[in-house]
C-alpha cells in the first residue's frame, strides 16, 4: 500500500512539473528568432530599395511614381515580410526545447511551438517600430526647420519645389530671408487639396506675396499662384495616395507575418524532431530530414 502511494505521487509530481515547464516561454529561442527575422527584414528592404521599389525617397521626383510602382512596392513589402518572419520563427520553433513527453493535449508540440514564432514575430515588430521612432525624432531634432517656430512648415518637405517655383525671381535684393514667407504659404498651399480648396482671401495674399517678393506684374502672379495650387494639389493627392498603400501593406504585412511566424515555426520544431509536418502542411514534407524514434506520450 505503501509503495502504490508513492508511486502515485511521483506520477502526479511528474504531471505537475511537466505541466509547469509547457507554460514556459523560451526566451532566447524568441529573441534569437527576433534578430534573425530583423537582419532578413534589412537586407531584403535595403534590396528593394536598391532596385527602385520604394514609394518614399528623399527627391522631390518620388511624387510623380505611378500607381501601378507604389502597388508593386507594397506586394513586395508584403513578400519580404513573409520571408523574414518566416525564418525568424523558424529560427525560433528549431531552437526551442522539445515538448515534455507527458502531455494531456495530443498538439501540445506544435502549439508550443507556434507561440515560440509568434512571440518572436512581436519582439521584432516592436524592436522595428521603436528603431523607426528613434530615428523619426532624430531626424526631426536635427531638422532646420526647428530653429524658428515661425518658420516651421509641414509642407516644406513635400511642396518644396512649388514653393521655390513661387517664390522664383530673376533679381532679388542680398540677404532677403524667405523662410517665414515660404513657411506661410506651405501652409497655406497644403490646403488645396481640401473640399473647399484654397479660399479667396488665401489666394489675394498670395499674390500679394509673390508680386512683393518677385517683382512680377500682378497678372503673371495671379497666373503662377492659380498654376501652383493646382501643382499642389495633384502632388498632396500622389503623397496621400502613396501613404494609403504603404499604411495598408505594412498592416497587411504584419498580419501575415504573425501567421506566416507561427506556421514556420512548427515547422522548425517537427524538423528539430524529425517529424513530419502536420497535415496542414503535408505538401512541405518531402523537407523534412529521415524521421527518427518518437517520444510516446
Amino acid at each position: 500500500m505503501t509503495m502504490e502511494t508513492l508511486i502515485r505521487e511521483d506520477i502526479v509530481e511528474g504531471g505537475g512539473v511537466a505541466a509547469d515547464e509547457r507554460r514556459i516561454i523560451q526566451w532566447s529561442s524568441v529573441i534569437a528568432g527576433a534578430l534573425a527575422a530583423g537582419a532578413m527584414s534589412f537586407i531584403l528592404v535595403g534590396f528593394g530599395v536598391a532596385v527602385g521599389l520604394g514609394v518614399s525617397s528623399a527627391s522631390p521626383t518620388w511624387r510623380d511614381a505611378s500607381a501601378a510602382l507604389a502597388l508593386l512596392s507594397g506586394l513586395y513589402l508584403i513578400i519580404q515580410a513573409i520571408i523574414s518572419f518566416g525564418f525568424g520563427g523558424y529560427i525560433a520553433g528549431r531552437t526551442t526545447r522539445p515538448a515534455p513527453a507527458v502531455t494531456t493535449i495530443e498538439d501540445e508540440g506544435e502549439r508550443r511551438d507556434g507561440l515560440h514564432g509568434l512571440m518572436s514575430w512581436a519582439l521584432a515588430v516592436l524592436l522595428g517600430a521603436a528603431l523607426l521612432a528613434m530615428l523619426g525624432a532624430a531626424a526631426i531634432d536635427r531638422s532646420p526647420m526647428r530653429s524658428s517656430a515661425s518658420s516651421t512648415s509641414a509642407a516644406e518637405p513635400l511642396l518644396s519645389y512649388e514653393l521655390d517655383k513661387l517664390f522664383r525671381a530673376a533679381r532679388r535684393p542680398p540677404n532677403t530671408d524667405l523662410r517665414e514667407p515660404r513657411a506661410e504659404a506651405g501652409r497655406i498651399l497644403m490646403t488645396a487639396s481640401s473640399h473647399s480648396g484654397v479660399s479667396t482671401d488665401d489666394r489675394a495674399y498670395l499674390v500679394q506675396q509673390v508680386a512683393a517678393l518677385t517683382g512680377l506684374a500682378a497678372p503673371e502672379s495671379e497666373r503662377r499662384v492659380d498654376t501652383l495650387i493646382a501643382d499642389s494639389r495633384t502632388a498632396i493627392n500622389r503623397a496621400r495616395r502613396n501613404s494609403i498603400i504603404v499604411a495598408f501593406s505594412v498592416a497587411a504585412a504584419t498580419l501575415i507575418g504573425a501567421a506566416v511566424a507561427w506556421a514556420a515555426a512548427v515547422a522548425g520544431g517537427r524538423h528539430r524532431d524529425g517529424a513530419p509536418l502536420p497535415n496542414w502542411m503535408a505538401s512541405s514534407n518531402r523537407f523534412h530530414r529521415s524521421p527518427r524514434a518518437m517520444r510516446v506520450p
